[in-house]
C-alpha cells in the first residue's frame, strides 16, 4: 500500500517587511511595498522621462524655442560635457519657473545641525579613533523643539575635502518636524539616505520618493528636494553617506554572471509631480564644502512638469538583495553583500562600499562560519536598521553604530563564537531572520567631528574586560609535548639548512663526493 503524501503547506503572505525572509515572501505582485503611495519607473541606468501632463515633452529634440503651456527649459549636468557616452549625465526640465529667479543668497544660516566637511589632518576639529568606538542609539529630537532635516543633520566623520572633489562623509539625522517651505539642495555630494526610524516623504524636483526602514535613496549633487515625516510619523531618524569625486554604481558581477546581488530592475525612480500652490515664499538651503547659504524665491522649486535624463534620485528595497554566498566550504568576504559601490581614483580599490546584512541560508560545511578574526585594509561603519543586528557588544541597539578604523582588530568573542568552535558537521540554517544590518566600508582612514566624539551624548570606545577573552584561551601553550615537537621542528630546520649550505661551499662539496665516493656520476 503507497502511503498517501503529506498535505501541501500553504504559503502565507508575510506584509511586516521587517519580518520576510526576502521580499518575494509577501506574494505581492508591485514593485513597492502596499502602504508605498507613489507611482516609479523601474530600471537602473535608464534615461527616464515623465511629464504630469501628457505632450508636454518636446520631440526630436531639448531645446524648443517655445515649450508647450509656455514653460522655460532648464537643464543640469552632473559630468564634464565631454564625458564618453557612458559617463554623461544630465537631465533636462521643463518647469514653471527656472531656478535662475530668485531673490539672492544668504549666508551665515542659523541651524541646530553640526556640518563639518573637511576631513584633512590640519583641521583641529577632527581627530582619529584609536581603538573600536560604538554609539548608542542617537538621540532623538525633545518634544519641546521643532527640528527638520536642514537642523537634524549631523556629521559624524569622513575622509579629504568637497572642494577637492574627493573623499566620503558620514551623518546622521533625527527629525521630528517636516520641512516647511523650504528645500535642501547638496552642490558637494551625492546623499545615499537610509531610513532607521519612521517613515520618510521625500518630494524631490523629479518627483516623490516614499522611503521606510530598510529602503534607501540616492539623491545626486545639485538636484533639490524636502523632507517630510510619513502619515503617523512624529519622529525619524536615518543615516546618510555622502561622497565627493565619484558617484554611487551598481558592483560589477564577475563570475556570477548577469543577475544577483541589487538587480537593476529593482530601483525605482519618481515620477514628474508640481505642487499645487506654485506662488508661495520658498528658501533653498544649499550646502556648499561643508557651509549653508540660502536662497529666497517667490515660487515652489517642486515645479517641473516635464524631464527627461538620468540624472534623477532613485530608492532601492534592501529585502529585494538577492544574496549569494558560500554553498561549500569557507566564510565568504563581505563584498559578497555590496549593494552600491562608488569608485576612487585608484581603478583596484573603491573609495566606498555600501553593503547589506539581512536574512539568507548559512550552508557552509567543515567550515567555521562567522566572521573569523581580521584587521581589515578597510574603514568599517556598522549600523543595525531593526531587529537584533550583527553588533559589537550587547549594546548595539537599532539607530546606534559601531566603526573599526584602518586595521583595528576586531572579530567575535562571543559564547555562540565558542559553540562554533565545537561543532562537528553544522547543519543548513537561516540566519539573520527579521533583522537588517548596513556597513559603509571605504578605502580611506577616517576622522571624526567633535559632535562624534561626545557631543551626540552616546559615544563610548568599545573597551573590552580582558575577562572576555579567557573564554579564547591559548590552546595551543597546553597541546601535550607541544615544546618538545617544537624543539624537534628546529632541531630539523637546523639540519636541513647545515645540508643546503654544503651546496653553496665548493670545499665541502667536494668533501660529500670524497665521502660518498660519487666518480663521474656514478659510484666508486
Amino acid at each position: 500500500m503507497v502511503a498517501a503524501p503529506p498535505p501541501v503547506k500553504e504559503k502565507v503572505p508575510i506584509k511586516d517587511l521587517q519580518k520576510v525572509f526576502h521580499y518575494t515572501d509577501t506574494l505581492t505582485r508591485k514593485p513597492t511595498r502596499d502602504n508605498d503611495p507613489y507611482e516609479y519607473l523601474a530600471g537602473w541606468g535608464n534615461r527616464h522621462q515623465s511629464e504630469v501632463i501628457p505632450g508636454t515633452l518636446p520631440a526630436g529634440q531639448n531645446n524648443p524655442m517655445a515649450p508647450r503651456f509656455g514653460l522655460y527649459t532648464e537643464g543640469i549636468t552632473y559630468s564634464a560635457f565631454a564625458a564618453p557616452r557612458h559617463a554623461n549625465f544630465s537631465t533636462y526640465m521643463y518647469r514653471v519657473r527656472p531656478a535662475a529667479a530668485h531673490n539672492g543668497y544668504k549666508t551665515n544660516i542659523e541651524t541646530k545641525a553640526h556640518i563639518e566637511n573637511c576631513f584633512l589632518s590640519l583641521n583641529p576639529k577632527v581627530e582619529c579613533l584609536v581603538q573600536q568606538a560604538e554609539w548608542a542609539p542617537f538621540p532623538l529630537p525633545s518634544e519641546d523643539e521643532r527640528i527638520d532635516f536642514v537642523d537634524g543633520l549631523h556629521t559624524l566623520g569622513g575622509s579629504g575635502d568637497p572642494n577637492l572633489r574627493e573623499g566620503i562623509a558620514l551623518y546622521v539625522f533625527m527629525i521630528n518636524a517636516d520641512m516647511d517651505h523650504r528645500a535642501f539642495c547638496n552642490v558637494d555630494g551625492d546623499f545615499l539616505i537610509v531610513a532607521q526610524h519612521g517613515n520618510l516623504d521625500i518630494q524631490t524636483e523629479m518627483g516623490k520618493i516614499f522611503l521606510q526602514p530598510g529602503e534607501i535613496c540616492v539623491i545626486q549633487r545639485g538636484i533639490r528636494f524636502a523632507v517630510r515625516l510619513g502619515p503617523g510619523h512624529k519622529e525619524a531618524r536615518g543615516y546618510i553617506v555622502e561622497v565627493w569625486g565619484s558617484m554611487w554604481e551598481l558592483p560589477d558581477l564577475g563570475p556570477l554572471g548577469g543577475h544577483g546581488l541589487a538587480n537593476p530592475r529593482d530601483f525605482l525612480y519618481p515620477v514628474a509631480y508640481i505642487d499645487e500652490e506654485l506662488h508661495e515664499n520658498w528658501t533653498i538651503v544649499n550646502k556648499n564644502n561643508g557651509k549653508y547659504n540660502a536662497i529666497e524665491q517667490d515660487h515652489s522649486p517642486f515645479d517641473l512638469v516635464a524631464w527627461h535624463g538620468n540624472v534623477v534620485p532613485y530608492k532601492y528595497d534592501l529585502t529585494k538583495f538577492a544574496s549569494q554566498n558560500a554553498t561549500s566550504v569557507d566564510h565568504t568576504d563581505p563584498s559578497v553583500n555590496c549593494v552600491l559601490t562608488a569608485k576612487s581614483r585608484d581603478p583596484n580599490t573603491p573609495l566606498a562600499d555600501f553593503l547589506w546584512f539581512g536574512p539568507r541560508w548559512d550552508v557552509a560545511s567543515n567550515t567555521f562560519r562567522p566572521p573569523y578574526f581580521h584587521r581589515n585594509s578597510a574603514t568599517e561603519f556598522l549600523a543595525c536598521l531593526y531587529g537584533q543586528g550583527l553588533g559589537r557588544s550587547d549594546e548595539f541597539l537599532p539607530g546606534g553604530g559601531s566603526v573599526e578604523v584602518s586595521h583595528t582588530p576586531h572579530g567575535g568573542f562571543s559564547e555562540a563564537y565558542v559553540y562554533e568552535m565545537r561543532v562537528q558537521e553544522n547543519e543548513p540554517r537561516r540566519i539573520l531572520e527579521n533583522q537588517m544590518t548596513i556597513m559603509v566600508e571605504s578605502s580611506r582612514t577616517f576622522l571624526f567631528t567633535e559632535y562624534a566624539r561626545g557631543g551626540c551624548g552616546t559615544f563610548h570606545y568599545q573597551g573590552t574586560d580582558p575577562k572576555v577573552w579567557d573564554v579564547l584561551p591559548d590552546k595551543f601553550s597546553a597541546y601535550p609535548g607541544i615544546k618538545q615537537i617544537l624543539a624537534e621542528v628546529k632541531a630539523d630546520k637546523e639540519a636541513k639548512k647545515r645540508r643546503l649550505e654544503t651546496f653553496y661551499d665548493d670545499e665541502k662539496l667536494a668533501e660529500l663526493v670524497q665521502k660518498t665516493g660519487i666518480v663521474n656520476g656514478s659510484g666508486a
